[in-house]
């Protein structure tokens, strides 16, 4: 395992809160300028307050001041490995439109566009005004 970026989602996926699902997740991602951040999935009991590793990841960069993102490596430990989930791709689509997504399972491993995901994001115009 030579990808600096799998060994952090694989890092982190160690340390995933999953009591409720026990679906575990790790995710990193890169930005455009190299850095690297990470996250876990942290389920809670109330499950609307669980927060995705790809989520998690992405706070972390943006608290540090990433805005654009290019790779992202999320780790799983089932097969098929899972791709983000539909809340996730929206999230990713505001910081890194052009992202390579790459899911690894146990053994399967997937690759992906983020357009080829999520080919109709929603956007807003805040330039336009309602009627």
């Amino acid at each position: 395992m030579a990808d600096p970026l799998e060994r952090l989602a694989r890092t982190a996926l160690a340390h995933a809160h999953a009591p409720y699902s026990r679906f575990r997740v790790g995710a990193a991602i890169e930005t455009d300028d190299g850095r690297r951040f990470f996250g876990c999935n942290v389920e809670n009991v109330s499950y609307g307050l669980t927060v995705c590793a790809e989520r998690n990841a992405v706070a972390a960069g943006v608290a540090e001041g990433a805005r654009r993102f290019v790779r992202l490596v999320i780790v799983t430990e089932q097969d098929p490995p899972a791709p983000p989930c539909g809340a996730c791709r929206q999230v990713l689509m505001e910081f890194g439109p052009e992202l390579e997504v790459r899911t690894l399972g146990r053994t399967e491993e997937r690759r992906w566009t983020l357009a080829a995901l999520l080919p109709a994001p929603f956007r807003f115009d805040a330039t336009t005004k309602g009627s």
